[in-house]
């Protein structure tokens, strides 16, 4: 018999849910990652993440691979451990992350193209 986690905080309807949220997390991070291709390779920004700066410029290929890998890690160990409460608050924190990142990116875009 499978023991019920300490802090399970989950019901299904909840499940369903944070599927969305985490399948909007990787297609936001896919967004992320082009928006900063096309900023980066055009030199009107740089790289926020200290860890990523120089793979993005030199080594671009190794940026999409090392970003997506990253990203999907960490989304699985989230949902891995989604009954959790704490994994709960990770999921919705990571959502909004890189939804306020995208906003970043199409203020940026909005900002460049008046110009």
């Amino acid at each position: 018999m499978r023991a019920v986690p300490r802090f399970f905080a989950a019901t299904p309807q909840h499940l369903v849910w944070l599927d969305g949220i985490v399948k909007a997390v990787i297609v936001l991070n896919l967004l992320d990652l082009l928006f900063t291709l096309i900023w980066v390779g055009t030199g009107h920004a740089e790289e926020a993440n200290l860890l990523l700066v120089n793979l993005v410029r030199e080594h671009p290929i190794a940026f999409v691979l090392t970003k997506i890998s990253l990203v999907s890690l960490g989304s699985y160990l989230l949902w891995k451990y989604r009954a959790h409460a704490l994994a709960m608050i990770g999921i919705f924190s990571i959502f909004m992350v890189y939804y306020f990142v995208l906003l970043y990116h199409l203020r940026y875009t909005s900002t460049f193209m008046s110009s």
